[in-house]
């Protein structure tokens, strides 16, 4: 985003006078060119979120549905694209100071703020969170498939377990291989087994939800963390993969055998492990499903 475009900036924040004080600071900023929504809670700042192309979010972290750090860490689970500033008052700063070390660009303290050190502030943050996804893309993102990659499935499960052990939410992982996928190199070339990959990159992006954390772990094996599922809800999302996967290899010519192998587990807040516990508990139910088709 060029500076000189126009910056959408969403305020989360119940305090009226705030929210409207905000407005017109950044409204006498002398390089202009904001725009403002505001919300009053989280729950409608995450709606709004859907509809409106934010470029940055200003967030109150005590709102009427949301309270303290989760505040933080529930909008920057659904935004991690989005850069965020935290609002703080004079008896919160360290809270901000903790929000700013799990993820938010920066923080501002109420009545310190004035026009000029708002809009910089702003502006900043949006170029920070620019040029630390353009490092990230090239340290966590498989050139192949553009899915994540194995070190950055780690950090951002680590990060949505942390979530779910203060929500209440659970998580589904799933392990997931391509069957007789060495064929298909032996017989075919590696070009069309990297087409097989890539097709079915696309296929996981329209099968999950952009919250999902789906990667590439290496070779023909993937894993998606799929966000707040409950346990029934793992036939369905299997069934939806599998028949999505079937209705598309036949682009792949020759290859009537092609299918994949599967592996679920579960995360239950209420008794926590780490993901390598659950990464490994859907790996091998994943070959169990594999060995079964033999």
């Amino acid at each position: 985003m060029m500076l000189e475009e126009q910056i959408n900036v969403l305020v989360v924040e119940d305090n009226p006078g705030d929210a409207r004080l905000i407005r017109e600071m950044l409204a006498e900023a002398k390089d202009g060119g904001f725009n403002m929504e505001h919300a009053d809670q989280l729950s409608t700042g995450l709606e709004c979120l859907t509809d409106w192309d934010a470029h940055l979010v200003l967030l109150d972290l005590s709102l009427p549905d949301s309270h303290g750090l989760d505040t933080f860490t529930q909008l920057h689970a659904h935004i991690p694209e989005v850069p965020i500033i935290i609002l703080t008052g004079l008896d919160s700063e360290a809270l901000g100071q903790i929000a700013v070390r799990e993820g938010a660009q920066d923080y501002l303290v109420k009545g310190q703020i004035t026009s000029s050190t708002l809009a910089r502030a702003i502006r900043f943050a949006i170029e920070r969170q620019r040029l630390m996804v353009e490092l990230n893309t090239k340290s966590l993102v498989d050139p192949l498939t553009n899915l994540y990659n194995r070190r950055a499935f780690f950090a951002l499960a680590d990060r949505q377990l942390r979530i779910a052990d203060r929500s209440g939410h659970g998580l589904l992982i799933l392990f997931i291989d391509i069957d007789n996928f060495k064929q298909i190199n032996d017989l075919l070339g590696h070009q069309v087994g990297d087409k097989v990959l890539e097709e079915l990159s696309i296929i996981l992006r329209d099968t999950f939800r952009s919250s999902d954390v789906i990667a590439r772990m290496g070779g023909d094996e993937f894993a998606i963390l799929a966000i707040e599922y409950e346990t029934t809800d793992s036939e369905r999302v299997i069934t939806r993969l599998t028949q999505n996967f079937a209705n598309q290899k036949g682009e792949v010519p020759l290859l009537p055998q092609l299918s994949l192998s599967i592996g679920v587990a579960r995360y239950d807040p209420t008794h926590p492990c780490g993901m390598d516990e659950l990464l490994g508990l859907a790996d091998s139910r994943m070959y169990a499903k594999k060995r079964a088709k033999r």
